[in-house]
């Protein structure tokens, strides 16, 4: 999980933004990955910050099988 987040981190802050997960979601081949980086964010983000952070990446990863996404 942790090699999930620094691989897409681009600006080092130590979370996810949606931004982020769509670029993940779309270098793993889904269509729709901004409608798909707004799901993940919905249903991982539980404190509602706008952001998937470390404590929130297991969540994140369980939506992201369902929808057939691996790590590269």
């Amino acid at each position: 999980m942790k090699v999930l987040l620094k691989r897409y981190d681009k600006d080092g802050d130590g979370r996810l933004s949606k931004k982020e997960l769509q670029a993940a979601f779309r270098n793993s081949g889904l269509h729709f990955s901004g409608f798909r980086a707004r799901r993940a964010l919905h249903h991982a983000d539980s404190n509602h910050d706008g952001f998937i952070g470390n404590d929130e990446m297991k969540e994140l990863v369980i939506y992201a099988a369902r929808w057939g996404f691996t790590v590269k």
